[in-house]
């Protein structure tokens, strides 16, 4: 069936592949959020485990978002992992022995890198695209992920003046 949405299918396509690039990485985003979970350990172990647990099923929320605006411009969301991994920009690393600390810097790092994708993303949206609607999706998800660079900041802040 034609799509008639205001977007010609050269863009949608584009556009589309956009989103399945950020499905990716927030699908790496996800793995990395749930391997410190199973591998938080010290004194804050509690408190880690159920905060990347709130994180990751947050994270799974966005996930099934981005692939529901896919489908909504008409392009097919990628969702077998193999593909996801390939197509992946972030890198991340192992949480079996990592400290809690470097746990919470990793996660704000790839948070920070999907800001700065989601914020060139939708700039292209509107500049490039004018698909206002792909646009203002990328920017609600992209104020989310500030919430939570900002409160894992705080957190890492927080234990530096511990420590110091």
């Amino acid at each position: 069936m034609k799509i008639n949405i205001g977007l010609n299918d050269e863009t949608r396509l584009e556009v589309g592949q956009m989103l399945n690039l950020l499905l990716a990485d927030e699908s790496v985003l996800y793995a990395t959020t749930r391997d410190y979970h199973w591998n938080a350990t010290g004194p804050g172990f509690y408190w880690l485990h159920k905060q990347f647990e709130t994180q990751y099923t947050e994270i799974a929320g966005w996930i099934d978002d981005v692939a529901e605006r896919a489908r909504a411009i008409g392009v097919g969301a990628r969702g077998h992992w193999s593909e996801l991994t390939k197509a992946a920009r972030l890198s991340t690393t192992p949480g079996i022995g990592l400290a809690p600390d470097r746990m919470l810097g990793e996660l704000l790092d790839l948070h920070e890198e999907i800001i700065v994708q989601l914020r060139a993303d939708s700039e292209a949206c509107t500049e490039r695209y004018h698909d206002a609607g792909t646009a203002d999706f990328l920017t609600g998800l992209m104020g989310r992920h500030e919430k939570t660079a900002w409160m894992l900041r705080a957190q890492l802040q927080n234990e530096e003046a511990e420590t110091s």
